[in-house]
C-alpha cells in the first residue's frame, strides 16, 4: 500500500505562536482537500503554565476529527547559563534536533513527509530537514515588515549596534517602509541586546535557505514590504525565498450557544455602539504602579467609556503577569469617579470576543501581531502602546505605513513611559467624532477589515496563495499525488 503524504508542522509553545501555526496548518489541510495529512511535533513547553496551555490546545484539536496527529517529542534538559530568553529558546530547540529527526524518520513507511514547516525561531532545525532531504518552510507569525528587517540585519549591523544608536534620531531604511527612527526599532535588537541581534541575524540568514516563507499577513495590508522582499531589495544579489501571504490567520474558539457569557461581554451589552475603548496588553503585558496611576488619570479625564484589562506584576523570576489587586494598584476614588462608564477587569479577558462586540470603538494595544490582526478583522482602530519584541516596529507600521492607528508619544528614556495627558489626548483623538486623525483611522480600518474578509474568501489573495502553496508542495519530488 502506498504511503500517504504528510506535512510536518513544528510550532513554538508561546501564546502568539502555537495556535497561529496550528490554524495555518489547518488552512493548509483544508486547501489540500485530502491530498495530505498534518503531523504536529510538540515540544515540551519550558514552563508548567505554558505546558498546560499547549496540552489544552492539543486535546481540543486532537478531538476535532481533522486529519491531524500530534506527536509529543521526548523531554530534553533545559539549557543553563543563558543570557536571556532568546538564547534559551535557541539552545532549547537545538537540543531537540535529534528527537525531531527520529520522529520524522519514524513516520515511514505509513507516511511520506513532503514538507516541514517550522516556527521562525526554529531555523536551526533546517539542518534536520536537509539531512532528510525534506523541503523546509518557515511559518512567520509576525508581519512582513519584521521579516524584511530580519533579512536586512547584516546590512544594518554597523548602524544598529553602534554607540548611541538607541538615543539617536538617525532613521534606518527597511525596504517597503517609510524611514524608521531608532525609537521604533524592535527592543530585542538594540545595542544592549547584542546577543539577541546575533540570534535574530542568524535566523534571518537561514530564512534564505527556506523553500518558502509562510507569512501571517495579506498582500493588501503589506503590499510594498512583500514586494520589496520578493524583488530582492532586502538581500541584494541573492534570490529571495518564495513568499506565501496567507493571513489573516486568527484562531476563533468555538462557543456553544448556551455557553456562559463572560462578565466583560455582559457589561458591553449595556453600552452604546462604538463607545468603549478597550485597553489590553497581551499575555505578558503589565505596568508598574506609577504607570497605572497615569493610565487611570488619563482615562478619567478623557470622559470616554473604557474596558481596562489591568494585570498585576509578574512573580519574581517569571514573565507572565498576575491577577491585579485593584485596591493596591488603582488611585483612591478612581473606581467611584468612573462608575457606570468604566470597567477595570483584573485577570484574563476574552479579547477576541470583546473586540467583536459592537460597543467597542477603539483599542489601546501592545501591538502583538495576533492582537493587531484581530483588531483589523473586526474593524477596530488602535492606539499602539508597544512593550516588547518587535512591537515598536508594528506600532510604527500601523501609524505611518497603514494608517489604522492614532500615535501615542512615549518617553523612551523612562522605559517608554506614557503621561496621563498623552493617553487622554490619544483616546480623545481616537474616539471623538470631530478628530480628523481618528476619522482617518476609523475609515482606513473599516476598509482594511473588508479587505481581510475578501482576502480569505474564494478567489481572494490569501486563498489563492494557499492554493499555490499546496500545489507547490504536491509538485515537490516527494509530494506527487
Amino acid at each position: 500500500m502506498a504511503s500517504r503524504p504528510t506535512v510536518v508542522l513544528i510550532p513554538r509553545w508561546g501564546s502568539g505562536h502555537f495556535m497561529s501555526a496550528l490554524e495555518a496548518g489547518k488552512k493548509l489541510l483544508a486547501s489540500g482537500d485530502g491530498a495530505f495529512s498534518l503531523t504536529v511535533l510538540v515540544m515540551h513547553a519550558p514552563t508548567q503554565e505554558k505546558a498546560s496551555e499547549v496540552e489544552g490546545h492539543v486535546r481540543r484539536e486532537a478531538a476535532s476529527g481533522l486529519d491531524i496527529r500530534f506527536l509529543q517529542l521526548p523531554a530534553v534538559e533545559h539549557p543553563t547559563d543563558c543570557v536571556d530568553q532568546v538564547e534559551f529558546v535557541f539552545r532549547y530547540v537545538q537540543l531537540h534536533a535529534p528527537n525531531v529527526k527520529a520522529a520524522i524518520d519514524g513516520l515511514a513507511p505509513s507516511s511520506r513527509v513532503v514538507a516541514v514547516v517550522v516556527d521562525f525561531f526554529f531555523t536551526v532545525l533546517f539542518d534536520v530537514a536537509q539531512e532528510l532531504s525534506v523541503p523546509a518552510y518557515v511559518y512567520f507569525t509576525s508581519p512582513a515588515a519584521f521579516l524584511a528587517l530580519m533579512l536586512r540585519l547584516p546590512a544594518l549591523r554597523e548602524d544598529m549596534t553602534g554607540p548611541g544608536f538607541e538615543n539617536s534620531e538617525r532613521a534606518l531604511h527597511v525596504p517597503g517602509l517609510p524611514p524608521v527612527p531608532p525609537s521604533c526599532m524592535p527592543v530585542c535588537l538594540v545595542k544592549s541586546r547584542i546577543q539577541n541581534y546575533d540570534t535574530f541575524e542568524y535566523h534571518g540568514r537561514r530564512f534564505m535557505e527556506a523553500r518558502g516563507v509562510i507569512v501571517n499577513t495579506t498582500v493588501e495590508l503589506e503590499a510594498s514590504v512583500l514586494a520589496a522582499i520578493a524583488d530582492g531589495r532586502c538581500v541584494p544579489g541573492r534570490p529571495a525565498p518564495a513568499l506565501h501571504a496567507i493571513g489573516p490567520v486568527i484562531w476563533f474558539e468555538q462557543k456553544d450557544d448556551d455557553q456562559f457569557q463572560h462578565e466583560c461581554v455582559q457589561w458591553l451589552d449595556a453600552q452604546p455602539p462604538a463607545s468603549v475603548v478597550l485597553l489590553c496588553f497581551g499575555s505578558m503585558g503589565s505596568h508598574d504602579a506609577a504607570q497605572v496611576r497615569e493610565i487611570a488619570a488619563g482615562l478619567e479625564r478623557s470622559g470616554h467609556r473604557f474596558l481596562w484589562v489591568l494585570r498585576g506584576p509578574p512573580v519574581a523570576g517569571t514573565r507572565h503577569p498576575t491577577d491585579a489587586n485593584l485596591d493596591e494598584l488603582l488611585p483612591q476614588g478612581f473606581l467611584e469617579a468612573t462608575a457606570g462608564r468604566g470597567l477595570v477587569w483584573p485577570t484574563w479577558a476574552p479579547q477576541r470576543e470583546i473586540l467583536s462586540h459592537a460597543a467597542v470603538g477603539g483599542f489601546v494595544t501592545h501591538c502583538g501581531w495576533n492582537s493587531v490582526l484581530e483588531s483589523l478583522w473586526f474593524g477596530v482602530p488602535m492606539v499602539p502602546w508597544p512593550l516588547y519584541g518587535e512591537q515598536h516596529l508594528n506600532a510604527f507600521e500601523l501609524v505611518a505605513g497603514v494608517g489604522v492607528a492614532v500615535a501615542l508619544e512615549m518617553d523612551r528614556k523612562k522605559g517608554f513611559f506614557v503621561e496621563a495627558a498623552e493617553l487622554e489626548r490619544a483616546v480623545r483623538n481616537l474616539m471623538d467624532g470631530g478628530s480628523e486623525e481618528g476619522r482617518k483611522a476609523r475609515a482606513k480600518v473599516s476598509e482594511t477589515s473588508a479587505e481581510f474578509r475578501r482576502a480569505v474568501g474564494d478567489g481572494g489573495s490569501s486563498c489563492t496563495a494557499l492554493q499555490r502553496l499546496v500545489a507547490e508542495i504536491l509538485d515537490l519530488p516527494d509530494g506527487r499525488r
